[in-house]
């Protein structure tokens, strides 16, 4: 069962989504939330694989929450939602370690696949913001002193997940297993001194404004 916590101002998004994740099999909603201002106890109490958070709520933003969350528990994984598509959201939300980023007109059987995928190893997005991460990187130099670290198969790997592919994408890409994919994506981790392919890529690529 894929453990699932919800943070949505809007009661009636909210209301959806709990009864699209509590009505399918092999998810489990553990609560639903209008804001993130009692997070950290949240997630410390419910434990959650996957929480799905709304950018934009009063109090404590879902920016915030993000931010919260990574501090306390590292492995949530955590898909971000917003009615928004600009650039300055998307890239603080990846910067604050998001797993994956949807757009709130994402039909329902794609919120749930976004959410399987994350929780296998992916990083879900739709297509209008993956198109825009590929127009961010572009324009970042790569730190030559990080890069050089890694072998040329790690650096592709690495910017196939910049493009939102998952652990199974990168492996039909590539042609390889699986198992090797991990297997890189664990050098990787290890070499540039990370635990996520978030804080990789922010390694390789400094932040800048968009």
């Amino acid at each position: 069962m894929i453990k699932v916590v919800i943070y949505e101002d809007d009661i009636h998004f909210r209301e959806t989504l709990s009864i699209l994740v509590n009505g399918t099999d092999g998810f489990e909603l553990k609560g639903a939330y209008e804001n993130c201002s009692d997070v950290e106890k949240q997630i410390k109490k419910l434990l959650p694989h996957v929480v799905l958070m709304d950018i934009h709520m009063p109090g404590t933003d879902g920016l915030e929450g993000l931010q919260k969350i990574r501090g306390i528990a590292p492995d949530t994984l955590v898909i971000m939602f917003t009615v928004f598509d600009d650039n300055e959201r998307i890239f603080q939300a990846i910067c604050n370690g998001a797993s994956g980023y949807l757009l709130k007109k994402t039909p329902p059987a794609k919120i749930l696949e976004a959410i399987t995928d994350v929780y296998n190893g992916g990083a879900p997005m739709t297509s209008a913001v993956a198109r825009k991460i590929l127009q961010m990187f572009p324009k970042m130099p790569a730190r030559s002193s990080e890069i050089d670290k890694l072998s040329a198969r790690e650096q592709e790997i690495l910017q196939l997940l910049m493009k939102g592919f998952s652990y199974k994408m990168i492996a039909g890409e590539l042609n390889i297993t699986l198992e090797t994919v991990r297997t890189h994506i664990k050098r990787i981790y290890e070499k540039l001194h990370v635990h996520s392919a978030q804080e990789a890529i922010n390694k390789i690529f400094p932040q800048r404004n968009i």
